[in-house]
């Protein structure tokens, strides 16, 4: 798994590549604490180059969706690819989170 971040428009948008899984979840956890530790409280995590995602990554996004929430923070997902998609949908995320179709539409949203 690779985590790039930048900030636009006063949000920061992650995007994630490859795997997030219980390989990757501890180090996704990780770096979102340490930006939400400097101050940064609205994300959008990009999801466009995220190929698979198990339950220990949907916990790690509730964990970090619970942190923000306790700060008054926020989190939008954008790019769910189909089988994402079908994992949020199974697990009932796709009711917990904003989703939306580009990185750019939840920017704008904020």
């Amino acid at each position: 798994m690779e985590i790039n971040s930048r900030k636009e428009n006063g949000v920061t948008i992650v995007k994630i590549v490859g795997r997030l899984d219980a390989a990757s979840a501890p180090d996704f956890s990780k770096q979102f604490t340490d930006l939400i530790s400097q101050g940064e409280m609205t994300f959008v995590l990009d999801f466009s180059d995220l190929v698979y995602i198990s339950s220990a990554g949907l916990r790690s996004i509730l964990i970090v969706a619970q942190e923000l929430r306790k700060k008054s923070g926020k989190l939008l997902i954008a790019s769910l690819k189909d089988i994402v998609r079908e994992v949020f949908e199974i697990s009932g995320f796709i009711q917990l989170f904003e989703i939306f179709d580009t990185a750019d539409q939840a920017i704008g949203q904020n």
